[in-house]
């Protein structure tokens, strides 16, 4: 019963993110190890849900030790510069043929509906073809690349076309040029392109790790594109840089949000789209408008915010001498030097929760989901201070609080501390989250 009690629950909470997914591009990134790999039925079975659940894809792969295995078969040796293949025309036919084999393989893999199978019912149709010109690399530190290249543009018109009849695309590292060339493409370098020419929603890049690690080994969880260029500058791991890589060039094309997840652990994409702690790392563009603690100098900005508020009587009166006091609880975030959002955590560290705020933004700036961003960010900081629930005191914002997942309780489950000063005439609704 349990278990069953924990799958509805799972389901309920996972409809907000279905409905948000619906319609929106994604391109997945799959290199070759992860075709390889065990897991990779149960990635294309995800694959298949998501196809059945809305969400336009576009799949990349690269092929890596496919060519590397048939250019040692062939009695050939690989030669690199700068961690590129250099392609000659042996190696090409190599290179072909793994593609070709690995196109094919993914094709039949999606192309199952056997009864009795995640896949029954799915009959998804999967689309290949010449989206991706390419161009030589040329010659880079004195060295002839041959049939190395780089993307130089991806028809995507047509793919667009393909997807709105509900198709997956299917792009693999091959690219052709006007001349009728084929070129050596990496898979990432397909997938980046592809991610900024469709404008897509998100780029999604399986990787051998969890997602993205620090230099402790522990996996990172959210961070900025900007954040990720340090992390590359200290890290001399080729091997590991060619994922990371790709999120270094995905934010420089403008690409929204990427993430980074395990094509080794079970059910690592659903759980990273589908659950609010994901299972990989989310990538984003750094935010113009920073979100800060705030210090002595935010007072009047914050006052400038709340103050309106006051007198409607949707937010308790502060004075400036107790918002000095309380300055470090809150957040800010600022544009140009202004303060135009705040909110504020107090935490109950005995009862393991944590109130909720002077939640607000300034009038000129509502509606972009500044709140959201500060609610998100003060829930965050709760989980690192140990709480397991945070709580919130409101009169005229019930509703927005249970879109953000917030339950009504009753006063009894207020911290003895702050039942104490619960006002009566006021008669605000309390709000509870668990974290």
């Amino acid at each position: 019963m349990d278990q069953q009690t924990d799958y509805v629950k799972w389901f309920r909470n996972s409809a907000p993110y279905i409905n948000a997914h619906r319609g929106k591009t994604f391109v997945l990134m799959i290199p070759g190890e992860a075709v390889a790999d065990p897991n990779f039925a149960n990635i294309v079975h995800d694959i298949a849900l998501l196809n059945s659940l809305g969400v336009q894809m576009v799949l990349t792969h690269g092929a890596r030790p496919q060519i590397e295995e048939l250019v040692t078969n062939s009695g050939m040796e690989s030669r690199f510069h700068n961690g590129m293949r250099i392609t000659d025309l042996p190696e090409l036919k190599c290179v072909t043929s793994a593609a070709g084999n690995l196109r094919a393989e993914i094709e039949s893999l999606l192309s199952m509906g056997i009864a009795n199978s995640p896949m029954h019912g799915a009959a998804i149709r999967i689309c290949s073809g010449n989206f991706v010109t390419a161009k030589p690399i040329g010659v880079l530190d004195g060295v002839d690349f041959r049939y190395t290249g780089l993307v130089r543009k991806i028809d995507a018109g047509a793919i667009r076309d393909d997807l709105q009849q509900r198709n997956i695309v299917l792009l693999s590292p091959l690219g052709y040029s006007p001349t009728g060339e084929i070129f050596n493409l990496t898979g990432e370098d397909v997938a980046v392109h592809a991610a900024q020419a469709l404008q897509a929603d998100k780029l999604i890049i399986f990787t051998g790790d969890e997602g993205l690690m620090d230099a402790e080994g522990q996996l990172i969880r959210q961070c900025e594109y900007r954040d990720v260029n340090a992390l590359v500058a200290a890290n001399n791991n080729l091997a590991y840089n060619n994922s990371v890589q790709a999120v270094v060039n995905s934010g420089s094309a403008g690409i929204k949000r990427c993430h980074m997840i395990s094509y080794q652990q079970d059910g690592a994409l659903l759980q990273e789209l589908f659950t609010r702690d994901g299972a990989g790392t989310l990538i984003t563009q750094e935010h113009y408008e920073q979100l800060h603690t705030a210090d002595i100098d935010d007072v009047g900005g914050i006052l400038g915010i709340i103050e309106p508020l006051e007198e409607k009587g949707i937010l308790l009166k502060r004075s400036r001498e107790v918002l000095e006091t309380e300055i470090n609880q809150f957040k800010v975030i600022e544009r140009d030097g202004m303060v135009i959002a705040c909110a504020a955590l107090y935490p109950y560290p005995e009862q393991s929760t944590g109130e909720i705020a002077c939640v607000a933004t300034h009038a000129d700036y509502r509606g972009a989901d500044r709140a959201e961003r500060l609610l998100q960010q003060l829930e965050k900081d709760a989980r690192k201070m140990g709480l397991k629930q945070v709580f919130v005191l409101t009169t005229q914002t019930a509703h927005w609080f249970q879109e953000q997942g917030y339950v009504q309780c009753s006063i009894d489950s207020l911290p003895p501390a702050k039942k104490k000063l619960y006002n009566l005439q006021r008669n605000s609704k309390v709000f509870q989250k668990t974290l």
